[in-house]
Formats: structure tokens, sequence, C-alpha cells
């Protein structure tokens, strides 16, 4: 058993839940790739939340929902746009543009989140063959660094997106988390502000695995079934994965686990913000806190509790908290932080 660090919520095990939704369906037998009662359930849930004239194909990883689901809605020629750290252009090893052919074009933020004035340098070339055509504004909710778009802001970049004949696509990885810390339903800050591809994530918030691609208009989803079969996608025994949203969205299943992941990250940067001489850099709005601290703490800090280092520049780093996390591990790390710090100041 390995011990609880701030690394990352992937790194967290399985809500017991979740693990029994995933045992009470391993009995019989069932048709396989998605022809089960289950999966229908789950689909059938999903348009209950957002509407029964969507479509949702459930596919493994995050990664996968994100490639597949961009693919779904540009050609080779095409260009997304994403902000500099997104998730699509640092951390999926140039999957999106290799398997979708289009070119990422990124923005850089301050606090991770796209703007308008942002992307306006990147609004030129339309109908010139010789550039690859804008198609999508990609957005991450929560951000890579931890903060959280308002409806308005997703209404105001979709409007944007449609307006010139683009497409707004949202890697929900911590959907359940930006939607406790916007005190809004799914919906609310997704299809009613105008997003048209939706990756809705559960693994970051104690699933064990599998993610779900949601299209606001069927006429995107043309021909989806072929595209997850050809992308790796398909999964034999579905119903491991449709059992896991069942119990993920019955109950609010999701809300406890990402509200405690969220009032954890909150304890935290209480806790440290008392601590002199570190840094916040960023607004806990989630699961994320980003600090900068000195560098020479941060190994002798990480051999009793592993955690990323995000800008080595500036020795920042970022904690994540789970749905585990306890207020006891955040005692222990803040104490022992606060321990390391007056040799610093020795």
């Amino acid at each position: 058993m390995f011990s609880k660090g701030f690394a990352s919520d992937n790194n967290s095990g399985v809500h017991p839940r979740i693990l029994e939704a995933i045992n009470d369906v391993n009995h019989g037998h069932t048709i396989a790739y998605g022809d089960d009662p289950f999966t229908r359930k789950a689909i059938e849930r999903f348009k209950q939340i957002f509407g029964s004239d969507i479509e949702v194909y459930f596919v493994f990883i995050g990664s996968a929902a994100n490639v597949l689901g961009l693919k779904a809605i540009t050609q080779p020629h095409n260009a997304i746009i994403c902000a500099d750290t997104a998730h699509i252009n640092v951390d999926e090893c140039g999957a999106p543009e290799r398997f979708t052919g289009c070119k990422l074009l990124t923005v850089p933020t301050s606090n991770g989140k796209l703007t308008i004035e942002g992307i306006k340098k990147h609004m030129h070339g339309f109908g010139y063959q010789h550039h690859s055509q804008p198609k999508v504004i990609s957005i991450s909710q929560v951000s890579e660094l931890g903060t959280v778009y308002t409806v308005d802001e997703i209404r105001t970049l979709a409007d944007f997106a449609h307006s010139h004949n683009m497409f707004l696509h949202m890697d929900g990885a911590r959907l359940a988390n930006a939607a406790v810390s916007l005190g809004k339903g799914f919906r609310e800050f997704t299809r009613d502000a105008g997003v048209d591809v939706l990756s809705f994530g559960g693994t970051k918030n104690g699933m064990m695995y599998g993610e779900a691609i949601v299209f606001f208009n069927q006429q995107l989803a043309h021909d989806f079934m072929f595209t997850r079969k050809q992308g790796l996608q398909l999964a034999s025994k579905m119903r491991y994965i449709s059992a896991q949203f069942l119990a993920y969205l019955e109950d609010g299943q999701w809300d406890a686990t990402a509200r405690h992941a969220n009032e954890m990250a909150k304890l935290l940067v209480e806790r440290v913000s008392k601590i002199s001489g570190i840094k916040i850099t960023q607004p806990v709005e989630a699961n994320a806190v980003f600090a900068i601290i000195p560098s020479e703490l941060i190994p002798k800090l990480q051999k009793e509790y592993f955690f990323y280092i995000w800008d080595d520049d500036r020795s920042e780093v970022r904690w994540m908290t789970s749905w585990d996390t306890t207020e006891e591990d955040i005692d222990r790390f803040c104490n022992l932080l606060e321990t390391l710090m007056r040799t610093v100041k020795q």
C-alpha cells in the first residue's frame, strides 16, 4: 500500500460504491460491445441529465475521449485553439495532432482560461488554402491551473465560436469538481451554455476507469461508432464502465466525492497560507492548490508526500486533493511543511 500524496486525483483508489457496482454486474452473461441493459440504462441516465436528443459513447480513458471527440468534429486541415497549458497540448503525447491531423494553436494564459482577446490572434486565414482552418475552441473545465470557467465565460466562448462556424469542445476530466464549485447542474454550464462536444470524466473522482463522450448535436456523432472502433476504444465488456457511471450518477455520488475533494483543497490552502514564506499562485476554485515554495524543500517534502513540480524556474508546485483525502492527511503534510520552512529561515 502506497502512502497518500498530493500529486494527482488519478492516484487515489476507487470509491467502494463504484467497486460494489462493478461487482453487482459481474454475474451471468450479457451481450458485449454495449448491447447490454446496463449500458442502455447508463445512456438513459445521461439523457435525463442533458436531454433526450444527445448521443453518448463510453470509452476507457480521458485522452481517448478528447481525441476522438475532437476527431468527430474536425477534418485534418482544421486547427484547434486551446490554452497553452491544456491537457490536449501538454499531456497527451501529441495524440490529438496525430489522430485528428489537426494543428493545435495555443494561447498563453495566466490562469488556464481562454478569453476572446487571446483567441483573436488565431482567427485569420479563413478560406485561404495555405492556412489551417480554425474549427474548434477547446477548453478544460476545471482548467489545468485549477480555475473554473463561469457559465457566462463559457457562453461567451461558445457564441464566439458559433459566430465563426466553429465548435466549442470541453475537456471535463474534473467536471464534477467544476459543478460543485459553480453550484450548478452539469447541463447548465455545458449544453445550455453552448458546448457542442463534452468529454465527461469520472476517473479522477472515484471511478476505476471510463469516460463518456457526449454530443449535444446528434449530427456531430454521425458514424461515430466507427470512429470509436477504429480508435481502439470500443469496450467488449462495456457493462463494467456503464455500471460505474450508473453508481456515479446515482443519488449524488459524484457530488459527494467532488465536494469533499474541493473542501480538502480549501482546507489545505487555508493551512498553507498561514505558513510564512509560501506564495499561493492561483485562486483555489476546485481541488488544486498551486504554490511557490523554497526549491531546496521540494525533494525533502516529496520523500514523505509525492507531488509534482509545476514550474521548475519559479519553484512552483501543484498539490491535488482527492475524494479520499482526509483532514489528518492535510494536518500531517502542513506540519511537515512548516517544520521544513523553519530550517530555511535559520
